[in-house]
């Protein structure tokens, strides 16, 4: 039977356990991540952790709704016993009718009329062949670029603290984005210090002659895959062509090892491309939006 549970309720070890054997590989859903990415989830489980489902669920002005949080790519439904692609169905089924706004997205497509359901793509790359196999797989415009750059004299660095790649992202990138406020780079800070401090996760970077960080890359490890997060580019970095032998490098260092390296998607079509240069897989996942506001707070949404 599936049940409502509020943040205080939900048991973080059997929460974890239920990730773990359903062999997840994106750090999304786990507990720890979702204490620091959406504060006060909530969650459906059914047969006693069997099957669970996230939701980041929040409330303003007495109305409580869900939305996936900045620098949170997807949830939805996990089991190590069931298939998750039909579990889903029933989670979304139960959703309790008191979130009047819903704008979620989900691993697995959802078939349901009271829900508009567009496509999102990520990307990942199987690390299953040796680094040879992998190479010959890049596109030849991906070849040249890593080339290009190991021309350079690229010395690589994890002494980097959080806020310094933050506000390097802000400086370069993040001020021409609309939409990302002050506490979503907060909540990211959070995130990589629990991942340093945990051994969840890495920041490589690169620094200039003079010691500035000119590049830096956010990975989330966690067993069977490293995930891309957040990268950190400078107008010198482009014009090295560093974020290309990064990726390289990253790739060198993992192949022959099985793991997926998650590229964390994006709808941005030059970073979608070159993500795809490496000869990265597209994955298709799915948002889910359901607006059953009141007039006329609806028509602010």
């Amino acid at each position: 039977m599936i049940i409502y549970l509020k943040n205080k309720e939900i048991d973080r070890n059997l929460w974890d356990t239920c990730l773990k054997n359903s062999r997840c590989l994106k750090p999304y859903a786990y507990s720890w991540y979702l204490d620091i990415m959406a504060p006060g989830w909530e969650a459906l489980i059914d047969d006693e952790y069997d099957s669970v489902f996230p939701v980041p669920g929040f409330e303003k002005f007495g109305i409580k709704y869900i939305t996936t949080p900045i620098f949170l790519q997807q949830l939805g439904a996990f089991s190590p016993d069931k298939p998750a692609e039909k579990v889903i169905h029933e989670f979304i089924f139960y959703m309790p009718e008191f979130y009047r706004f819903i704008d979620l997205c989900v691993n697995y497509r959802v078939d349901n009329k009271d829900y508009k359901i567009t496509e999102r793509t990520n990307y990942v790359l199987h690390l299953n062949r040796d680094f040879n196999e992998i190479w010959n797989s890049y596109s030849s415009d991906c070849r040249r670029n890593i080339t290009l750059a190991s021309q350079n004299s690229i010395n690589y660095t994890t002494d980097i603290k959080p806020k310094e790649i933050i506000n390097l992202f802000i400086e370069n990138t993040g001020k021409n984005i609309p939409g990302i406020k002050q506490r979503d780079y907060e909540r990211l800070e959070t995130l990589m210090n629990h991942c340093l401090f945990n051994r969840k996760g890495r920041i490589i970077g690169v620094r200039s002659g003079d010691g500035r960080l000119i590049f830096g890359i956010f990975l989330v490890e966690i067993p069977g895959s490293k995930t891309i997060l957040f990268t950190a580019n400078s107008s010198e970095s482009r014009e090295k062509r560093i974020n290309y032998h990064a990726v390289n490098e990253l790739i060198k260092e993992n192949a022959s090892t099985g793991i997926v390296l998650d590229f964390a998607g994006s709808s941005i079509p030059s970073v979608a491309s070159f993500m795809q240069s490496f000869g990265s897989t597209k994955e298709t996942y799915y948002r889910l939006y359901r607006n059953s506001l009141p007039w006329p707070l609806r028509m602010l949404k």
